[in-house]
């Protein structure tokens, strides 16, 4: 225990905590305050589990800017994703950063979708992403803002550049475009098509539009410098052919803007002030700036400014949608929002809580160098959150018969328990003792070595929330395999310390009579290698873990889960935290395992 300086919304004192340290290397600040007693107030104060927000230099900026007063005092920011697929916890810590510096600094973030490819795009991504973010608990507003809402916008843009001397129409091919570029170590060369007339830019960009060429036949691409050290800035392509229909505008077009065109476009249109992006993006910022300062901006709107800091990466894991995309298509997941993908749809249906992202994402740094974030960090704020506020019941995996012989065997009894150990308004439950019940093969053990804790021949152990019972007999098949246990009751023992003999613990059980039969699905890491794409001359899908999924059929659950509904979450005492899948149906309920009771992913390292 130690001093410390403790602060709420009522008083300011030294009081004594008790602290779990939780800080990460990275800096985070993570504890919990068991309970401590004000010496100023007098009164009883049990503070509750906090997450202190981790460092933020984005937050820094925007709060001086604020100070400073500019942008008028207004901060605007966006979310911008692509929908070319679904979101990821990569894109959760986006979400959280440009929704919560809106909501901190009383301003507003917009959802806007990037469709600028619609190649690659569909309506089920937007919708998709729409779910994802709503689930988080963030708004957008009345309207979702659509890149493609601009596109006229856009167009106009692009012939002022023209207009300007500052874009050209190009026919090279893309092989030429590519050799003409130039790379890293040699300077680019200017297209043969380069000094083309203003005229005849408009004219041919003008017959682009009305759909004269083919795909790839020509391109729009600004005029800036070929021997720029920033391979970004070698007169880009502005615009593509692509006869294809847009899932938002049909056929109206079959010329469409690339992105680093249209998105600080876009921002400026919708006079956002802090652009937030990942670090990749840092070379795309004198180019976001380039078309920002090179085209007439509708009167008064306010410049927008572009951020970056280091996108979230985390172990055993794969972020790109792409790579996500082909774990679909190859069948080694299921969907998109299969239990065992790190999209946000698909840890919402393994039980993961939108309380636990977002704390998750607080409590990570948000910061300008690449690192590394343990996956277990994540799962840690899952098992934080689920401990207050999942309900707790019992199910038996592997279940192994144990007869009570000196039970009626015409007899049952109802016992009562709480549905949270430590929150009594969640009321409470029912079992059903029986002469007959199932325990888990786990808690067994016929030849015990070390501090054996569970059941054992001629020793002791309590039924969760009912009798102490001892094993007087093993019962084996043909094959020597323990398939029933005959134990002893002492009726004496509910609710009460035994006397007189050792208790090897607590296990949990379902009556052979009174139980729900239920399947349950075991999810592990999907990748067996902690940098599952760091060789790029390994395919990624070689690291595949083979164990990422057991499915265990015929389990059998106390009847308190007969009418769980889709999502909802529960402990398992002594197994873990679990969650009903979208796949039950009336007759058979299915879980899946959101979360082990402790880190298990260390030791597999």
């Amino acid at each position: 225990m130690k001093p410390t300086a403790y602060t709420c919304n009522r008083w300011s004192c030294f009081d004594v905590e008790i602290h779990i340290n939780l800080a990460s290397k990275a800096g985070c600040k993570r504890h919990i305050i068991i309970g401590f007693q004000s010496k100023f107030q007098g009164d009883p104060f049990v503070a509750e589990k906090t997450v202190v927000q981790a460092s933020n230099f984005v937050r820094n900026i925007i709060a001086k800017d604020v100070r400073k007063g500019n942008n008028d005092g207004q901060v605007v920011t966006r979310f911008p994703p692509e929908p070319n697929g679904y979101l990821h916890i990569g894109h959760a810590t986006s979400i959280c950063l440009n929704f919560g510096m809106a909501q901190e600094f009383e301003g507003r973030c917009n959802l806007r979708f990037d469709d600028t490819n619609p190649e690659k795009e569909s309506d089920e991504y937007i919708q998709s992403i729409k779910a994802d973010v709503e689930w988080l608990g963030f708004e957008w507003g009345a309207d979702a803002f659509y890149a493609s809402n601009y596109f006229e916008q856009l167009h106009e843009f692009a012939v002022e550049l023209i207009n300007k001397g500052l874009a050209y129409v190009c026919d090279l091919s893309p092989e030429q475009a590519r050799e003409y570029r130039g790379n890293l170590t040699q300077v680019g060369k200017d297209s043969p098509h380069r000094n083309r007339s203003i005229e005849e830019n408009l004219d041919l960009f003008a017959r682009m539009r009305k759909g004269e060429f083919a795909d790839g036949e020509r391109v729009l691409r600004a005029k800036i410098d070929n021997e720029s050290p920033n391979m970004n800035m070698r007169d880009p392509i502005i615009y593509r052919i692509r006869h294809i229909e847009h899932h938002q505008t049909g056929n109206t077009w079959c010329i469409y803007p690339m992105y680093d065109f249209t998105h600080g476009l876009s921002d400026a249109l919708e006079e956002v002030t802090h652009s937030i992006c990942t670090l990749e993006f840092e070379d795309h910022r004198p180019l976001y700036d380039w078309f920002i300062d090179n085209v007439t901006l509708p009167s008064g709107r306010r410049r927008p400014r572009q951020y970056e800091f280091a996108r979230l990466e985390l172990n055993y894991t794969i972020t790109s949608k792409r790579k996500l995309k082909q774990l679909v298509d190859s069948h080694i997941v299921t969907a998109w929002d299969d239990p065992r993908m790190p999209t946000i749809s698909g840890m919402r249906r393994r039980g993961y809580t939108p309380e636990a992202l977002r704390n998750f994402c607080a409590a990570t740094p948000v910061a300008r160098s690449k690192g590394i974030t343990d996956f277990g960090r994540l799962e840690s704020s899952v098992r934080d959150d689920l401990d207050s506020t999942a309900t707790r019941a019992m199910c038996v995996l592997h279940p192994l018969k144990v007869t009570i012989s000196n039970w009626d065997a015409d007899t049952t009894q109802t016992l009562t328990v709480a549905k949270h150990p430590k929150d009594d308004t969640m009321g409470e439950r029912e079992l059903t003792m029986s002469k007959q019940v199932f325990i888990d093969q786990a808690d067994f053990a016929e030849h015990p070595e070390g501090k054996w804790k569970r059941l054992a021949p001629q020793q002791s152990v309590r039924l969760r929330g009912g009798y102490i019972i001892t094993c007087e007999e093993v019962v084996k098949d043909s094959a020597g395999q323990v398939i029933e246990l005959v134990c002893s009751y002492d009726k004496q023992t509910l609710g009460k310390k035994p006397e007189g003999y050792k208790v090897n613990g607590v296990v949990h059980w379902v009556s052979a009579s009174h139980h729900e039969v239920v399947n349950v699905r075991l999810y592990d890491r999907l990748f067996s290698h902690a940098n599952p794409d760091g060789d790029k001359e390994v395919d990624f899908m070689t690291y595949v873990n083979s164990d990422n999924l057991r499915l265990i059929e015929g389990a059998m659950a106390e009847p308190s889960l007969a009418h769980a509904a889709d999502g909802e979450r529960f402990q398992f005492e002594r197994e873990g935290y679990f969650c009903v899948d979208k796949d039950s149906t009336k007759d058979r309920l299915v879980f899946n395992r959101t979360v082990t009771l402790r880190d298990s992913w260390a030791k597999k390292g």
